[in-house]
């Protein structure tokens, strides 16, 4: 594991489409007002993060806390990074000196920010389990956009680790039927394990089928084809797309009954797939909800703010203890080899996590 010291920090940057390298740079000059921060461990994002190591990102871009709208390659990359303040500056509480606290950072060794642009970790969750934030976070904005419904009928298509935060906060609702959709068995398995009423595998498995978020294979340019399941033609009330998949939209409209709702939670980046509006969609009144936790919903804002959002979300991950979903640890030097296996063989990979110490 890299070992740095002194005032300087290793950092993981994308250089090209699927380069990656660590860098070790200075560190500025501990401001009065601000703190160290010595990380721990940062979890990969298998949806953004993938995009952007596969250059499949748009340049310009809506922020997301301390990340740039501006991306350009060599970039620097992350935002679920938890670590102990280390270094106190002159002006800045003392009581904040080796507290567990969350950042939207990339990932890197150490940084120095303020700490209001810190996140105190509440009392008994692991370092592990805090990485999850950003995503159950996520998760948490998804369901209050979707706003089930007692007695609906619910599907989530995507078990990666926010589909599988979906699934498990739906599991607290009293619906009729809960049922997931991924393309790979071990994601399945896990989202068997939350006790969905029933789970299967919606996209097809062909040679040169790859690089969505939750594809089967991995070099090829080349978006996969779903095929729904007729046993659920227009049978849900309430659809999530998780995917990232874009084609993925198709299966949701299918097996979305009349006037249902479907939340779209993927980020596409770059990524174009051909929609069938010109069916059973057109008379549907379907309604297609845009889902994005950087903001919330305006009918929300008046008695919601952030603050609150990240209240239920620590909340959660005290609840559903998504480190489970850790399959893979790697050290930070070896970021490459983290990033190759989630573009090659994801179907391996549930969360993949960078360890620091």
């Amino acid at each position: 594991m890299i070992k740095i010291s002194g005032k300087r920090a290793g950092i993981v940057y994308f250089t090209a489409p699927r380069q990656v390298e660590l860098r070790e740079e200075s560190l500025p000059a501990l401001g009065a007002d601000d703190v160290l921060v010595e990380t721990i461990c940062s979890s990969i994002s298998a949806g953004t993060e993938m995009l952007v190591y596969r250059g499949q990102f748009p340049h310009v871009m809506d922020s997301h806390d301390n990340l740039s709208s501006d991306l350009h390659y060599p970039l620097a990359f992350g935002y679920s990074n938890v670590g102990v303040i280390r270094e106190i500056g002159k002006q800045a509480d003392k009581a904040l000196r080796d507290r567990l606290v969350f950042g939207f950072q990339p990932h890197t060794t150490h940084f120095i920010l303020h700490p209001s642009s810190l996140i105190l970790v509440p009392e008994s969750l692991p370092a592990e389990a805090c990485s999850f934030l950003p995503n159950m976070e996520t998760a948490v904005n998804l369901i209050q956009d979707a706003a089930p419904i007692l007695g609906e009928r619910v599907l989530v298509l995507g078990q990666g680790v926010v589909g599988l935060l979906v699934a498990s906060l739906l599991k607290e609702f009293p619906l009729e039927q809960l049922v997931t959709s991924d393309c790979y068995e071990l994601r399945r398995k896990a989202s068997n394990e939350i006790g969905v009423d029933d789970t299967f595998d919606s996209i097809s498995q062909t040679d040169d089928h790859s690089n969505s978020t939750e594809n089967k294979n991995s070099r090829s340019d080349v978006e996969p084809q779903s095929k729904p399941q007729s046993g659920y033609a227009q049978n849900f009330d309430l659809t999530f797309e998780l995917t990232g998949s874009p084609s993925a939209l198709d299966d949701a409209i299918a097996m979305t009954a009349f006037s249902g709702r479907i939340v779209i939670g993927s980020w596409y980046g770059e990524k174009r797939a051909e929609i069938d509006l010109g069916g059973a969609f057109h008379r549907s009144r379907i309604k297609l909800i845009s889902s994005q936790v950087s903001t919330i919903a305006p009918e929300l804002s008046g008695r919601w703010d952030k603050a609150r959002r990240f209240n239920v979300a620590w909340e959660a991950l005290r609840r559903i203890q998504p480190q489970k979903w850790i399959t893979h640890r790697f050290p930070i030097d070896k970021a490459e080899e983290a990033y190759r296996l989630l573009d090659e063989n994801p179907q391996e990979t549930i969360q993949v996590m960078f360890e620091y110490q």
